[in-house]
């Protein structure tokens, strides 16, 4: 999305039923815009708590390492949309609407906003991806994983998120955007296709493997918590992030005409885009938590249990002992060395 567009936060562009300029949208929207920066607050609540305890207060592993990047990605889109926000009610209602050097100011939050964004749909696609590998390849996994994979992943992938930013940003400023000139056209087509011919494929394929992975444990035991939390933060962000991904690239290439509709979907897809951000932090503690249990430290019990990684050694111990091979001949790391991803 280029925020720079002024067809989003102009409510000139909203009909009402009859087809004529509806002379309410200027509240309408700004009370939209209010809820949206209450709804980010919430999940930058959420999202700092879950920093908190996986960084400072229970032992890392590999898949804690992704999930704080994650959290700090939220952080950061949620924290920048809620500005967005601010800025849009300062449009609409604001005395000084066109202050010096919005245009750039508006640059510089998107390509902070977009980071974010981006990278964690790297972060949520390299958990599935390794979480996928250590199921359907356990021995082959455990025996070659560096130990320092996921820090070094979560650097390049926070280099990849930041540069795909930058290039959209940078290369298509909102002039040519509106133009849809080549270099603009090849970046709509660059982003869409990392996100949802690359990350989409790759999370849906991922999930549904450990999807298939939960329906046999489930016959024995519950199954990990943390196949559960991948799962339906997989979905969360199918069904909240990529239907708006669909519609902002059709109606760039003008495939889908809903430009008097341009200013709601936009708001549409913060809510949803914000929603996602906001609801994986309390989706870890609901399924981390133990509903029978009454504990004084339940916050941090909840995610020490999401985040286990138990499930893993047991899949190697099961696949050591029916191969009938002895799992210190590829040495096996405890949890105590893979504490730092």
């Amino acid at each position: 999305m280029d925020f720079n567009d002024t067809n989003m936060t102009d409510p000139n562009n909203t009909t009402n039923d009859n087809g004529g300029y509806n002379p309410d949208a200027y509240i309408h929207y700004t009370v939209a815009s209010a809820v949206a920066i209450a709804l980010c607050l919430f999940g930058i609540v959420g999202n700092v708590i879950v920093f908190w305890f996986l960084a400072f207060r229970i032992k890392r592993n590999k898949y804690t390492v992704y999930i704080i990047n994650l959290a700090v990605a939220d952080f950061i889109f949620l924290l920048f949309t809620a500005l967005i926000m601010m800025i849009y009610i300062n449009t609409l209602i604001g005395e000084n609407s066109n202050f010096t050097g919005k245009k750039t100011f508006y640059t510089f939050i998107e390509i902070f906003y977009d980071t974010a964004q981006y990278s964690g749909m790297f972060f949520l696609t390299a958990i599935s991806m390794e979480r996928c590998l250590s199921v359907m390849f356990p021995m082959w996994y455990h025996c070659n994983r560096p130990n320092n994979l996921s820090s070094i992943v979560c650097l390049v992938l926070w280099f990849v998120g930041c540069s795909e930013s930058l290039i959209e940003n940078l290369a298509c400023p909102p002039e040519m955007f509106a133009a849809q000139t080549n270099v603009c056209t090849g970046v709509e087509l660059m982003t869409f296709t990392i996100g949802v011919g690359i990350c989409l494929p790759l999370m849906v394929l991922c999930s549904f493997a450990l999807l298939i992975r939960v329906g046999r444990i489930f016959r024995r035991k519950y199954p990990p918590k943390l196949y559960i939390i991948i799962i339906i933060a997989v979905i969360i962000f199918i069904l909240s992030v990529v239907p708006f991904n669909f519609i902002w690239f059709l109606m760039y290439f003008q495939l889908l005409r809903l430009d008097a509709q341009y200013v709601s979907i936009f708001y549409a897809s913060v809510f949803s885009t914000s929603l996602n951000s906001t609801i994986n932090p309390y989706m870890y503690f609901i399924v981390g938590r133990q509903w029978r249990e009454k504990s004084h430290h339940s916050i941090h019990d909840a995610l020490q249990r999401a985040f286990n990684d138990d499930a893993e050694i047991q899949d190697v111990k099961e696949n050591s002992t029916s191969d009938k091979t002895n799992s210190s001949s590829c040495g096996i790391k405890s949890t105590d060395e893979e504490k730092k991803g």
